[in-house]
């Protein structure tokens, strides 16, 4: 990749401003970050969806829990894997070309992603839905205020909430205990 592209960051040059802005509760938003965040709604109901109220879902939340027992049921583990491993690269596609046109793209945005990652399971619980998507608000809007107040301030005050909610509630916010 850095042969190809070269090791400078890239940016869209704030195209994704086109869409213009829009005052909420007095703060200036662009547009773009509202339909990035109605898409992150709608693909969030999806995949919520697809995890309870389908066969697939139930396929792959069984598999998830006991893979042995699963396949004692006759499911093709393999098979699951590869759906699953898919989804998550469709769902990890469609993520960055969300995000690309407000960022700058580089070859190392991933360690701050992957961290960021981190900290949404760990505040939310591992394995659960609600968990993750309030571990994601959480982390979100404290990013939103700290960079707009503090910037230097964003990554400690994620990790201070990492650290407390470890402390506080090891399994997370909406973590079950696994037995």
């Amino acid at each position: 990749m850095k042969i190809i592209w070269g090791t400078s960051p890239v940016s869209t040059g704030g195209l994704y401003l086109i869409y213009g802005s829009v005052t909420i509760l007095g703060a200036t938003v662009p547009v773009y970050n509202l339909i990035v965040i109605f898409c992150s709604l709608i693909i969030a109901a999806l995949i919520g969806y697809i995890l309870t109220s389908t066969k697939f879902g139930r396929i792959i939340r069984a598999t998830a829990d006991n893979r042995e027992m699963s396949e004692a049921l006759g499911v093709n583990i393999r098979s699951v894997y590869v759906r699953v491993f898919t989804l998550g690269t469709v769902l990890g596609t469609l993520g960055g070309a969300l995000v690309i046109p407000a960022i700058v793209a580089m070859t190392e945005m991933a360690v701050e992603l992957i961290v960021l990652a981190f900290a949404v399971v760990v505040i939310g619980g591992l394995g659960s839905m609600k968990g993750a998507f309030i571990g994601a608000l959480v982390v979100g809007l404290l990013s939103s205020i700290t960079i707009s107040t503090y910037p230097e301030l964003e990554m400690p005050l994620i990790y201070l909430i990492v650290i407390a909610v470890l402390v506080l509630k090891p399994q997370g916010l909406f973590g079950g205990s696994r037995t």
